[in-house]
């Protein structure tokens, strides 16, 4: 667990979120004080990639919930292993603020991104957990590169200074010994979703069913449902590019919204957030909902491809 003064400083770092306003943790109640209660506890800080949710108490906890059974909770693999999934998978999203936070965590374990552990033979128990690794970050990917900067040291940190900072930050990441598996459930009710790829660990399978049902009860418009989830079904996860010229068909703002966060979210900028003119909680629940429509589409691209 962080020291005191170091504690305080991760959770002032909410102040770098851009386009919505987190919970402050000292005024968290509910649902949102019970999952920053579990973040600080057994990821070791007030992470603020799980953290920007919580304008959306249920995308939050959903959030939180992938996250955790994925990568934090003990399984047949381990943190390491799973550290270097998180770390690829956010390399292939040109994410580096994730790439920075998930390096510093290997560095803290000993370990670097060269090997993909997805290779080669797995049971099926490891394979649903690196997966599921994968699907998370392809999930967090997204809404980091909308709300966050491109590292996750402030920008008053100086370049002379940054080197200890991070080491400083990677021993916090270190895994927690007794996070066990399922302890994040209980924030959410039972799912419906049917995730054939996570068969091997019952957990995982109920973690991202229930998350899978907060985010299909989401009021998404159906504009943006039926036009993200058609582009989606032949798309092979490929980048489209530099150009956002793609998206120039449609009119609707938050159509074109949804489709950058899920196919190029490095894409989105201000302009494009403030078109949409949506409150905190409805950005964040559109991002969330395009964000997990495309992660359940660059997982199931994968397993067609072996990994």
């Amino acid at each position: 667990m962080a020291p005191a003064l170091v504690k305080l400083a991760l959770r002032r770092a909410l102040h770098e979120v851009r386009y919505v306003r987190p919970v402050p943790f000292g005024r968290a109640t509910g649902l949102v004080r019970d999952v920053y209660g579990q973040l600080e506890r057994d990821f070791g800080m007030l992470a603020p990639p799980v953290a920007l949710h919580s304008p959306s108490p249920a995308v939050l906890a959903a959030s939180w919930v992938m996250l955790r059974e994925s990568l934090v909770a003990k399984g047949e693999t381990s943190r390491a292993d799973r550290e270097v999934v998180a770390t690829l998978v956010s390399r292939e999203n040109s994410c580096p603020y994730c790439v920075e936070v998930h390096g510093m965590a290997l560095d803290s374990l000993g370990r670097s991104s060269e090997a993909d552990p997805r290779a080669g033979s797995l049971t099926a128990g490891a394979r649903a957990e690196l997966t599921a690794v994968a699907f998370a970050f392809h999930y967090l990917n997204r809404v980091v590169s909308v709300f966050l900067g491109p590292s996750p040291l402030p920008s008053s940190v100086p370049d002379s200074a940054r080197a200890k900072a991070k080491a400083v930050l990677g021993r916090f990441l270190r895994p927690v010994e007794d996070a066990s598996p399922g302890e994040s459930l209980e924030l959410l009710p039972p799912g419906s979703g049917d995730f054939g790829w996570a068969a091997g660990n019952a957990v995982v399978a109920d973690a991202f069913s229930r998350a899978s049902s907060v985010f299909g009860a989401l009021a998404v418009p159906s504009a943006v449902r039926e036009a993200v989830e058609r582009d989606l079904s032949t798309w092979d996860g490929s980048p489209p590019g530099l150009s956002r010229s793609w998206v120039d068909a449609f009119d609707n703002p938050g159509v074109r919204l949804a489709l950058v966060v899920a196919k190029a979210p490095y894409q989105v900028d201000e302009a494009l957030v403030a078109a949409a003119g949506l409150a905190d909680r409805e950005l964040v629940e559109l991002v969330g909902w395009a964000s997990f429509t495309a992660a359940a589409r660059a997982v199931s691209v994968a397993s067609l491809r072996g990994r």
